[in-house]
């Protein structure tokens, strides 16, 4: 062990996926005295299964297990039977995977050939692959995702294709759902390289337990009482023992809650999403956060994604559908739109038209899901739910020309209205330098490497936002917490491991 004479004790804030598995990685070997203080009423975090239309679960929160191999949540899931039989990615159409059974209709009532979509799709599935895959060279290096896709679109046989340009439009919008982003035209093309696609299907989808059945299995690997609900964390106040007391006779940091509540600790893993510390880190830690950490947490980018569940009483879309796609003339993610948007409020007039589409939902018959992202998720998250409802009727009757009904309930993820939270995922803006300000992000205070004599590792830093290759995903989240667990064990062994990236003091 190292230079105390007990036990170490550890303080785990946040109760999500990077939490969890950090207490769970520390327990299993051998740390015992830890303690996670999650601020909500529940565990899980941006996870949240409920059950608001009867017996069957619907997940607001994280949906789809990304990818395979390497996946320890996949991993979690495929050993205890908890993925969906017939895994399918249907539930929501994604560029490249559209399929007959995807109904795109223009504005004015048109249904789109589906051949017509899928070519579209198709297209633009490429261009993402490319950008993925590094193949774009110095030339879009400070370049947005948008402007890329719209340059490579205007050079594609495309052009000449009428309603191509406005199903092109539709693509970019589900993209923002997938990156997070209020729109491509502020994510980086440049960037994506740095995220890695597991292998495997991509889109896992669970079954009827939904998400809340994996985090049942991690939370029955952890002691009794481990786990703090309701209590929410004010103040960080660490390097309390400068002048390297007496090894054991005080500890370096202090935890104090919003009830008062005060936990002294060796060192602190602080999982809170990255939406939350952009909002609250300069005032949490004592003494504040150096300037290379807070401008990390201030460059990167956390977006907001959110559903709108619809219930009805009976269907009124046909037995093959499942989705209703919707195709704007002019869509917010179309450029000349977009710039025009810039200045002003202009955009909260047509804040539905970043709905993309309305999908069938697994074991609900009469529940369609619309999805929506960036600054006019946020609009839609602050509005009533009549008027949700209200909107979302007038689409559907507007696109379809079916005999769509009132939904008798509407229930929607509101991310961004969450104080713990404050968004759903990271995405990365032009101009960042991912790998720096994420690397950054997750540098632990003080690291190992620093010649202080004051203790190592006092307050480290887990979750999605912290993992340079994972990001926005589960196992991301899942992997940063083992990271800062076993970041803690080496240290306590006789040849401490480096911590991650370039030291900071």
């Amino acid at each position: 062990m190292s230079a105390i004479n007990r036990e170490p004790k550890i303080v785990v804030i946040g109760a999500g996926f990077a939490g969890l598995s950090a207490a769970s990685h520390l327990t299993k070997h051998g740390y015992l005295n830890v303690t996670i203080l999650e601020a909500m009423d529940r565990p899980g975090g941006r996870v949240h299964t409920t059950k608001p239309f009867g017996e069957n679960v619907i997940d607001l929160g994280a949906n789809w297990i990304h990818g395979q191999d390497g996946n320890p949540i996949f991993i979690i899931a495929k050993e205890h039977g908890l993925l969906a039989e017939n895994d399918s990615c249907s539930t929501m159409c994604l560029p490249g995977a559209v399929t007959p059974k995807d109904y795109f209709f223009h504005q004015n009532g048109k249904l789109f050939d589906s051949d017509e979509v899928e070519h579209v799709c198709q297209v633009f599935d490429n261009l993402m692959s490319k950008a993925f895959n590094e193949e774009l060279g110095p030339k879009y290096k400070e370049t947005s995702l948008g402007d890329y896709l719209d340059e490579e679109f205007s050079a594609s046989e495309l052009i000449s294709i009428e309603g191509a340009k406005m199903v092109f439009e539709w693509c970019k919008r589900v993209e923002c759902t997938d990156e997070a982003c209020s729109s491509l035209y502020e994510f980086s093309v440049s960037q994506l390289r740095l995220y890695t696609a597991l292998e495997g299907g991509f889109f896992n989808s669970l079954g009827p337990g939904g998400y809340q059945a994996i985090l049942d299995i991690l939370l029955k690997s952890l002691p009794l009482g481990i786990l703090v609900c309701s209590t929410p964390v004010k103040f960080i106040k660490w390097n309390l023992n400068q002048g390297t007391p007496p090894p054991g006779e005080m500890y370096p940091v202090k935890v104090i809650c919003d009830n008062d509540e005060e936990l002294e600790a060796d060192h602190v893993i602080v999982t809170v999403p990255l939406g939350y510390l952009q909002e609250k880190a300069t005032e949490m830690f004592h003494p504040p956060l150096p300037d290379w950490k807070i401008r990390a947490i201030n460059r990167l980018g956390f977006g907001t994604v959110s559903k709108i569940f619809l219930e009805f009483e009976k269907t009124f879309w046909p037995v093959d559908c499942s989705g209703i796609q919707l195709v704007w003339e002019q869509g917010h993610e179309d450029k000349d739109t977009y710039m025009s948007m810039l200045d002003g409020d202009s955009w909260k007039d047509t804040w539905y038209k970043k709905i993309c589409g309305f999908d069938t939902v697994a074991r609900h018959p009469n529940v369609l899901c619309g999805w929506i992202t960036g600054k006019e998720a946020e609009y839609m998250e602050i509005l009533d739910d009549n008027i949700v409802g209200e909107t979302c009727t007038r689409l559907l009757r507007l696109f379809t020309n079916w005999n769509v009904s009132n939904p008798v309930r509407v229930v929607r993820s509101l991310w961004k209205e969450n104080p713990y939270v404050r968004g759903s995922y990271t995405y990365i803006p032009v101009g960042v330098d991912a790998q720096k300000e994420q690397e950054a992000l997750a540098e632990p205070l003080p690291s190992v490497s620093c010649s202080s004599t004051n203790k190592p590792l006092q307050v480290l830093f887990a979750g999605e936002a912290t993992h340079v290759n994972y990001y926005t995903t589960t196992h991301g989240a899942y992997l940063s917490g083992e990271r800062e667990a076993q970041r803690i064990i080496n240290y306590y062994k006789e040849s401490p491991v480096s911590s991650v990236g370039k030291s900071n003091c």
